[in-house]
């Protein structure tokens, strides 16, 4: 008989329901009848930035339609979106980014977040701001050429290294089929999107540091589905740096590894992350065959982080393989509160009502799963269900709770207590949480681990 409590049932017949309703209304858009080349506005060869741009507004002007890379190499600079244009790359061609920097003019957001105060996030090869009915598509490949703008792995500003894409407030966003490679930063950033499809991509982002996958942030109706991305960084990344609330969303029948964390809410928290459903995925670190830059494990299979004063709620995740995850499951809530600079202290973050279920998976840890709040604010309503996981034991010194701090002001990420050693306990270390729920959850070391299963200074049940 379960010991699930009974806020798991009202949770998964809403996001059931919520899944139900997304896949019925969200089918992207798929452009007009209007086709227009970049051979048609003049193009020969060279840079073809000023030929494709001036294809994308011949068409938006038209009225919207499709600009068709057909045959060949394309290398650009900036592209600016505008509302009606589907870009294709056809499968005979790619889009290139320019390897010069000066072909990626500033875009500054309308929409000011701490990207822009605080990390200078400003140049990409593809932006989009306030547009309708927009779709980049194609069996073809956009190649970031991200080797070519050399940085290094850091937690703060990114000038000099240009995005692959950005989407800020776009409504009827669609990202289909296409193949999208080798960014200087960020691969892909959806900010304040509302109805956003992304399905049947092939994301491959090993070129240079902070090389994220995927990037949502605050982004309304979302379905990402039978995606498969592989990255140096964060593979499927949630924020709340705009500071709007990111809500019903559904991932399902993807692949994300990566060597940071597969999975991911934060580290940017400042709004609220609700209404989550992810379902038959395979999550967790690149293998040592894989191309990267990076170690092979990820930091995390999941990782919600709850820092910066927004709430993240209502999230169920069920029926995923876990593979090389360090740490299989990290939950972090924290008083940093990095905001804009004009921007009061925000409130303490709330974190609840997460269900993790039907799990497996192998050759994971050995750092082992943690959550952990603070004393001013605890984690509540977390729940763990038929999760079956096998990970290699540790071979640090055993750490006692006592021995690790409460950690104020460290980079909120599963490596944050590496410096001290592996998680108190090899099967789940849980400080300051409310209500915590166990039911067939399942950690077997390969070899002899000397920590206990279970720690826990909270209410198990």
């Amino acid at each position: 008989m379960s010991i699930l409590p009974s806020w798991t049932v009202s949770l998964k017949c809403h996001l059931t329901q919520m899944a139900e309703e997304l896949t019925h209304s969200l089918h992207g858009w798929h452009g007009s009848d209007l086709v227009i080349t970049p051979e048609q506005c003049g193009f020969t060869g060279g840079l073809a930035t000023s030929f494709i741009q001036k294809a994308i507004d011949t068409a938006a002007e038209a009225g919207g339609g499709t600009v068709l890379l057909s045959q060949g190499d394309y290398v650009s600079g900036t592209l600016v979106m505008r509302s009606g244009i589907r870009l294709e790359v056809a499968t005979t061609a790619r889009l290139l980014g320019s390897p010069h920097l000066e072909d990626y003019p500033e875009h500054i957001a309308r929409r000011r977040t701490v990207q822009d105060t605080n990390m200078g996030m400003h140049q990409s090869l593809i932006f989009a701001e306030g547009c309708e009915n927009v779709s980049i598509c194609g069996q073809g490949q956009i190649d970031g050429q991200g080797h070519h703008f050399p940085g290094e792995e850091t937690a703060h500003g990114t000038p000099g290294r240009p995005f692959l894409m950005r989407f800020l407030d776009c409504r009827n966003v669609h990202i289909k089929d296409i193949t999208l490679k080798d960014a200087a930063c960020w691969m892909q950033n959806y900010l304040h999107c509302e109805n956003l499809l992304i399905e049947d991509i092939h994301v491959e982002n090993q070129a240079n540091y902070n090389n994220d996958g995927i990037d949502i942030d605050g982004c309304r109706n979302v379905i990402v589905r039978r995606c498969e991305v592989s990255s140096g960084d964060d593979a499927l990344c949630f924020k709340g740096a705009s500071q709007m609330t990111g809500e019903n969303i559904l991932i399902e029948d993807s692949l994300f590894l990566s060597s940071c964390n597969a999975v991911k809410f934060g580290t940017d928290s400042q709004g609220d992350f609700r209404n989550v459903l992810i379902r038959n995925c395979t999550v967790g670190g690149v293998s040592e065959e894989m191309r990267r830059i990076k170690h092979a494990d990820s930091d995390s299979a999941f990782s919600w982080e709850a820092v910066d004063g927004g709430t993240v709620e209502n999230i169920w995740v069920h029926h995923v393989h876990v593979i090389r995850a360090m740490s299989p499951f990290f939950l972090r809530l924290e008083k940093r509160g990095r905001v804009k600079p004009e921007d009061p202290v925000p409130p303490l973050s709330t974190m609840r009502h997460i269900l993790f279920e039907d799990i497996d998976g192998e050759n994971n840890g050995p750092r082992g799963s943690y959550f952990i709040g603070i004393p001013e604010k605890a984690i509540e309503e977390i729940a763990l269900k038929d999760i079956h996981l096998h990970q290699r034991a540790s071979e640090k010194p055993v750490l006692s709770e006592t021995d690790i701090p409460e950690m104020y002001g460290v980079y909120p990420d599963a490596h944050m207590i590496d410096d001290m050693g592996d998680a108190p306990a090899y099967g789940l270390w849980a400080r300051h949480v409310h209500g915590l729920y166990l039911d067939h959850y399942e950690v077997l070391p390969m070899g002899s681990d000397p920590r206990p299963a279970l720690i826990a200074e909270t209410d198990v049940q």
